[in-house]
């Protein structure tokens, strides 16, 4: 019988894998409550000094658009294309900023990623 990578039982660590198995269960746990509670969250930003607002949730979704009246011009319709474009994309950004963030709290004492 071939030996399995260093976690055989007759190694005295089935207490220790024990723990860390249970560390690991703890953790995924808090992953998905945290990845849940970002997903219903919603990140907004401006563009063009207020003039076009974008509202998106942590799915991705955009749930809001707001346009003042002064950048709605049927001449310059590009204008409002760009600032629709950069309020979204800042949204976004601010969004996953703070997803990086609550996954960093988490792995952050693991070296980002399981010891084993």
């Amino acid at each position: 019988m071939a030996k399995r990578g260093g976690f055989s039982g007759g190694m005295g660590m089935p207490g220790n894998m024990n723990n860390l198995m249970k560390q690991a269960q703890k953790m995924q746990k808090q992953m998905e409550e945290n990845q849940k509670a970002l997903e219903e969250k919603e990140f907004t930003a401006t563009a063009g000094g207020g003039a076009v607002e974008v509202t998106v949730t942590g799915k991705k979704e955009i749930t809001k658009v707001k346009l003042s009246e002064e950048v709605v011009d049927p001449d310059d319709i590009e204008m409002l294309e760009d600032l629709i474009m950069a309020a979204a994309n800042e949204a976004l950004r601010k969004m996953e900023s703070e997803s990086q963030a609550v996954m960093s709290k988490l792995t952050g004492g693991m070296g980002g990623g399981f010891p084993f």
